[in-house]
């Protein structure tokens, strides 16, 4: 047998060994539940994951529910693309801004209220099958909402229903409530070098 015949069977060997453990494993799995699933992190792309899951999501037929904490009604890439869902979508942009825009915390609030009541209104709409909450980490981080109350609601939503949390510096309360959380670490950044928020990357 040659040296390349040899390591191919070795390959094969080995990866018929991974199969069987990576088959065993998945049978294992039988649970089916709605997902709490936070993404967090100091790093570049929470809500662009969150995005992408929408992708996927509206790849099923799927009805969505998007809220976004602090940004306004800007004219962003993600939400000209799914305008072109119609219903399918429902997208709520109820932010006036991040909070060193605005420099009122009583409005801060009052928006961070307004936005948490239209999320349980979505979640209370059996129609929608994933609510996407941007941002809500940063209303939850300058207390513009009860910690408790929102995780208890999180927590208390239909079964079939999965919500994605999205912001820098989930609170230890959702982290501990949460399916999934995966925190985006920030390794290089661009802004460092000067480079401007551009079109079709941030917004």
């Amino acid at each position: 047998m040659t040296d390349e015949a040899e390591d191919a069977a070795r390959h094969k060997a080995k990866m018929e060994k991974r199969k069987a453990v990576q088959d065993a494993e998945v049978a294992g799995k039988t649970l089916e539940k709605g997902l709490l699933i936070v993404n967090t992190g100091p790093g570049k792309g929470k809500s662009t994951a969150a995005f992408g899951l929408i992708l996927r999501a509206l790849g099923h037929g799927w009805r969505i529910g998007v809220v976004q904490f602090i940004k306004g009604a800007w004219s962003t890439g993600e939400r000209k693309a799914l305008e072109a869902f119609g219903d399918q979508v429902s997208w709520h942009s109820m932010g006036e801004g991040f909070t060193w825009e605005t420099q009122d915390k009583a409005r801060d609030i009052a928006a961070a209220t307004r936005a948490f009541g239209k999320a349980k209104e979505l979640m209370a709409d059996e129609s929608i099958r994933l609510l996407v909450l941007d941002e809500l980490n940063i209303a939850l981080r300058y207390d513009y909402l009860p910690l408790a109350e929102v995780v208890a609601v999180l927590q208390a939503r239909r079964p079939a229903l999965h919500i994605v949390v999205t912001g820098r510096n989930a609170k230890p309360e959702l982290i501990e409530a949460a399916d999934l959380v995966t925190e985006m670490t920030l390794v290089k950044h661009h802004f460092a070098a000067g480079v401007k928020a551009q079109e079709g990357i941030e917004f």
